[in-house]
């Protein structure tokens, strides 16, 4: 069959969307780029917010638009939480669970996976084309699940317990995407940081006790080479001195994003964190010190239940006094069947969207600091793409990243596509840096 493949929402979306593509193609169907070329398309929808439910819901509708005569699965958290209102979509013909998710080929009968290996793997690299997915950085799904109870999050409904992608087929994956050419592999779950404390049940990983995030991070360390390994969110409760301490293997990406959602004690209280503002203030300076030119990058939530101006400055205040490389902004958002969707105190819409700019003002600043802060220092640069409009003097602009996540643009000749290279940064704002090549 010919089908399409399309991932809204996070890195762990997008990761998973990727395998399902390599399943598609090695089962020996088609992977199309455009839903109007497809018999199924499968979707891979998210409901953080209500904004991200609204963009699930638009992008179902428009697929049916493009292909009338085409049949949609949904899968992911829209799916998951909302079933009856995609069933009634026009188009819908399947909605499958995320503890199903992986099953989605056999339930729309999209056959066995045929003849031999190599002409499996000839098809599955003809299909990365289509595939929504970067080729230089490679987003491996090691975790999926969340047992933490945020007053505010729909996820732990959504995904369902914690279950750890064996590390066996993690370090498989890890190698396979080297081999692909990738120069960076990123591990992505819901909450990386409980990898290895399954329980019951759905526990992935019977018989192999003992299993970490440090101990994954070691054993990707030691069984690939890889030029760069890079953590994706992770829980600062869950940062450990074992994986701190991995940090001596310049490989690691010098980058923690630590999911902060306030710098108000008592608004973290209501929030049900695991973690004081004082206690995430003591991991930050205790990580800086083991890692020097560290870039910490965090989540920040405004207008939360109960939120009063008072509590918001606090908030800003610390998220200052942290000097964060990098700031993502973002409102509540009541989600229908969690402890904050019924709380007291409710924040009106237009305060807490003044509150929304006035951090993310307070983020661009920090990011301006940190980017100017490297300014006449030589990195290396991961470049990603070609910026077909911008030119210096007649010269292509590149763009890749750091290690420490930043942006930057050089006006090169030739092409530097997946290449790590060497460049002295020569200015830099708020979005990121410039630079030459050194």
């Amino acid at each position: 069959m010919r089908i399409c493949l399309q991932a809204l929402g996070c890195r762990l979306n997008q990761a998973e969307i990727e395998l399902i593509g390599r399943e598609a193609a090695m089962r020996g169907h088609e992977v199309v780029s455009t839903p109007a070329d497809a018999e199924w398309t499968i979707i891979n929808t998210c409901t953080v917010t209500h904004v991200a439910a609204r963009k699930s819901r638009q992008a179902i509708r428009q697929l049916y638009r493009a292909n009338p005569a085409g049949r949609i699965a949904v899968i992911g958290c829209y799916g998951e939480t909302n079933r009856c209102q995609v069933q009634a979509l026009a188009g819908v013909a399947l909605v499958v669970s995320n503890l199903r998710k992986d099953d989605v080929l056999d339930l729309i009968a999209a056959g066995p996976i045929t003849g031999n290996v190599a002409d499996r793997l000839a098809r599955e690299r003809a299909a990365l084309a289509h595939l929504p997915c970067e080729r230089t950085r490679a987003f491996l799904k090691v975790q999926d699940g969340c047992e933490n109870a945020c007053a505010y999050c729909i996820v732990t409904a959504a995904r369902g317990p914690a279950r750890s992608v064996p590390p066996g087929t993690v370090l498989a994956q890890a190698q396979q995407r080297r081999g692909e050419g990738a120069n960076e592999i990123v591990l992505s779950g819901v909450n990386i940081g409980s990898y290895g404390r399954d329980r019951g049940p759905t526990k992935v990983v019977p018989s192999e006790e003992g299993w970490t995030l440090a101990r994954l991070v070691s054993a990707i360390l030691d069984g690939c080479d890889v030029p760069r390994l890079r953590l994706s969110s992770v829980e600062p409760w869950d940062v450990t001195p074992e994986l701190l301490s991995l940090w001596r293997d310049p490989r690691m990406c010098r980058q923690l994003h630590l999911p902060l959602q306030s710098g108000c004690e008592a608004t973290l209280a209501r929030m049900a964190r695991r973690m004081s503002a004082a206690e995430y203030a003591t991991l930050v300076s205790k990580a800086r010190d083991e890692i020097p030119g560290l870039a910490i990058t965090a989540d920040v939530m405004v207008g939360f239940p109960g939120e009063t101006d008072a509590e918001f400055a606090e908030s800003v205040a610390f998220v200052q006094a942290q000097a964060f490389s990098r700031l993502h902004v973002f409102r509540f958002s009541a989600r229908p069947g969690t402890p904050a969707a019924t709380m007291p105190g409710q924040v009106p819409p237009q305060v807490a969207a003044a509150r929304s700019q006035r951090m993310a003002a307070v983020g661009r600043s920090l990011a301006r600091n940190f980017h100017e802060s490297l300014v006449g220092q030589e990195v290396d640069v991961l470049f990603e793409s070609l910026d077909d409009k911008a030119r210096a003097e007649g010269t292509p602009i590149w763009e890749g990243l750091t290690d420490t996540y930043v942006r930057v643009r050089v006006a090169a000749t030739g092409d530097l596509t997946n290449t790590l290279r060497r460049v002295r940064l020569t200015a830099a704002d708020a979005y990121g840096a410039w630079g030459q090549l050194a």
